[in-house]
């Protein structure tokens, strides 16, 4: 039987990966996203209702139902991120990282030494997945990817250098907050003219660092518009959203 790739493994052979987005606090959604036919699932624990526990749970869901689990922190909680590696999400994805100083923070905590300073002892991640942590950490530090978001202009000044930051493997854009950042808050427009030419600089000064470019789509014209400017990891249909697009639609069904 041939392995499972892991997610870090697709998208460095240049498979494209879009996820769903969960905000909700339930490993159901993730269920159901992974039986919708997504093969990732994206984690809000920033901006999401998820707390730690039940970040836990929907790690555990998706590695059991055969996906991928991809979890965003909160801002500067770098220490939750070695956590929820050791429950087994694959990816991590740190908001708001401006600078090198703070691209290392990240690394420090997400990589095993020499590259980092990450703990050895993940729990969840050997049980759930039936290895050993020996099996686990022989590999860790390539199967799980170290992403930090860009969604500042000083982020986006800084972006060759925080590409260059040994074991960061790779940016996401946060395209709202990048477009209200670079407007001093005035505007929130991350499909404008503007916001699109600053992310496809972003997407094309990453693949040219060799790393992975990767970004939250607001529509599906923005998906598309953002595989062709050359992201390969894509995130893409929010759980609360679909939900209240959905019923909404059931609602009025006798109208």
């Amino acid at each position: 039987m041939t392995e499972k790739m892991c997610l870090a493994e697709k998208l460095r052979v240049g498979q494209t990966v879009v996820s769903a987005w969960a905000s909700l606090p339930s490993p159901i959604f993730s269920n159901l996203f992974l039986k919708s036919g997504y093969e990732a699932i994206t984690l809000d624990l920033q901006h999401g209702l998820l707390t730690t526990a039940d970040a836990r749970d929907s790690i555990r869901e998706i590695i059991i139902g055969g996906g991928h689990a991809v979890a965003r922190t909160c801002v500067d909680d770098f220490k939750n991120a070695s956590w929820l590696l050791d429950m087994g999400a694959e990816v991590i994805i740190a908001p708001m990282i401006n600078s090198v100083a703070d691209a290392k923070k990240l690394v420090e905590f997400c990589k095993y030494p020499p590259l980092g300073s990450r703990s050895y002892g993940a729990v969840g991640a050997t049980m759930t997945s039936g290895t050993t942590m020996d099996e686990y950490f022989a590999s860790a530090d390539k199967k799980t990817l170290a992403i930090a978001m860009i969604e500042t202009p000083e982020a986006y000044e800084a972006l060759e250098d925080i590409l260059a930051v040994d074991g960061l493997d790779g940016v996401f854009v946060g395209p709202a907050d990048l477009s209200l950042t670079v407007s001093g808050g005035q505007r929130v427009e991350p499909v404008a003219d503007a916001s699109l030419a600053m992310q496809k600089d972003i997407a094309e000064k990453t693949r040219a660092a060799g790393k992975i470019a990767g970004i939250y789509c607001v529509s599906k014209g923005h998906l598309q518009h953002s595989k062709a400017a050359g992201y390969q990891f894509m995130t893409f249909g929010t759980d609360s959203t679909l939900f209240m697009s959905a019923a909404s639609e059931a609602a009025k069904a006798l109208d």
